[in-house]
């Protein structure tokens, strides 16, 4: 069921509407608002449409670093597997295999 929610954001109240949780949209809410008032402290100018667009590229980066990540994390995964399986492989009888 779509709702509304009413939000915050850099000073600016938005109206969100979709399915997800309340908590869960104030959240994200949150955190981008805390994104862009960070950013704000370290520039004596900033217009909030470019605070808000350095904010996305910030959170886009923290995406795709997280993504890289997981990639590493499964490829790790994967490769203690393997030599997990070979390790198993090399301990048992040839007969189990056949």
């Amino acid at each position: 069921m779509t709702k509304t929610i009413d939000v915050e954001i850099y000073g600016q109240r938005y109206v969100i509407r979709g399915d997800a949780d309340d908590a869960y949209i104030r959240r994200l809410a949150h955190l981008v608002d805390d994104h862009m008032k960070h950013l704000s402290e370290g520039m004596k100018t900033a217009t909030p449409s470019k605070l808000a667009v350095l904010t996305a590229i910030n959170l886009a980066h923290q995406l795709f670093e997280s993504e890289k990540k997981r990639a590493q994390g499964e490829a790790d995964v994967d490769r203690r597997m393997v030599t997990l399986m070979e390790s198993i492989e090399e301990q048992m009888p040839t007969s189990l295999f056949r």
